[in-house]
């Protein structure tokens, strides 16, 4: 499908939004996810009403990264506005890894934390590896346990990382079927690629993850009726990724030539063909901490019944 020619992404991005092309939707994370957080605030109210506990999610910070700053000050305003108990541990970059272990102990024993999440990356003398597996799994909100992500796997999730089940719920909030459909996940991580894959394979979608040394990636990526785009490049998938009426998630978060936020889909070649598109910012990236607050409250109820 054409559409009539836009001269800078600001009022092509407006055109979409007006005209509301017959086969473009924007998919709104930001409105989606200020929805989900009033819903996760009322029910812990009620939660602290009914049984007097409140959820409480600790992330611990090491040292003084710029981009880390920001995520832990967004998901502490989220912990609060949703009425948790929330402490962000600020440890210095020097601290050893045995110490930032008996950290982490602290509060897997104490009943107060629910969800406990160690902001990454750590400092390179830090084991990350060692670090999330001493994380209880009960409270690793990350969902990057190895424990759980073997559940994931194995069909019997407890805890998900947020992205792709934010993701999950977009695809829930608009309607969009996933059975039997061609899904394509660009991207092999373990915070989205893989569990993505998963999850849309739980959907009884059938799932193919690629990644950049993948041969023929425009051709594989053409077949997808969902596409879903976690490679980290700025722009990488164009027009010719994608096949009219496709469903394309960006999960990317890059700064292009002219250092504005873009993701890893060029929205201007892409957002024509599609039948629903995630907007970089103001897709994916705000549901991503609502769901670290949902699975926080899920693990302060299922906490209860221990």
């Amino acid at each position: 499908m054409r559409v009539e020619i836009c001269y800078n992404r600001e009022d092509y991005f407006h055109y979409l939004t007006r005209k509301r092309i017959d086969m473009t939707t924007l998919i709104d994370g930001k409105a989606l996810a200020t929805k989900l957080q009033g819903e996760i605030a009322n029910k812990t109210a009620r939660l602290k009403e009914e049984t007097g506990v409140v959820p409480g999610l600790v992330v611990i910070l090491v040292g003084e990264n710029p981009a880390s700053q920001v995520y832990v000050r967004n998901k502490e305003r989220s912990a609060i506005a949703a009425g948790f108990r929330s402490e962000v541990r600020r440890l210095p970059e020097s601290i050893s890894q045995a110490e930032l272990l008996e950290v982490i102990e602290h509060y897997n024993q104490d009943p107060l934390w629910h969800g406990i999440l160690v902001q990454l990356p750590l400092p390179k003398h830090i084991d990350a590896d060692a670090v999330l597996l001493a994380i209880d799994p009960t409270k690793d909100v990350d969902g990057f346990h190895p424990l759980n992500m073997g559940r994931l796997w194995a069909g019997n999730p407890l805890m998900v990382p947020s992205t792709p089940a934010g993701i999950m719920e977009m695809f829930k909030e608009y309607g969009i079927d996933l059975e039997g459909k061609r899904a394509v996940v660009i991207g092999r991580s373990n915070i989205v690629g893989k569990p993505m894959a998963q999850l849309l394979l739980a959907k009884n979608a059938t799932v193919t993850l690629t990644h950049s040394r993948t041969h023929h990636l425009p051709k594989i990526a053409r077949r997808a009726d969902i596409l879903v785009v976690a490679i980290g490049r700025a722009k990488f998938v164009t027009a010719d990724f994608v096949k009219e009426g496709a469903v394309v998630i960006d999960v990317g978060m890059n700064r292009d030539e002219n250092g504005k936020l873009c993701g890893d889909v060029d929205f201007e070649s892409v957002a024509p063909l599609a039948s629903h598109i995630t907007p970089v910012p103001g897709g994916v990236g705000p549901m991503t901490v609502t769901m670290l607050m949902e699975q926080t409250y899920e693990a302060a109820v299922r906490a209860l019944k221990k």
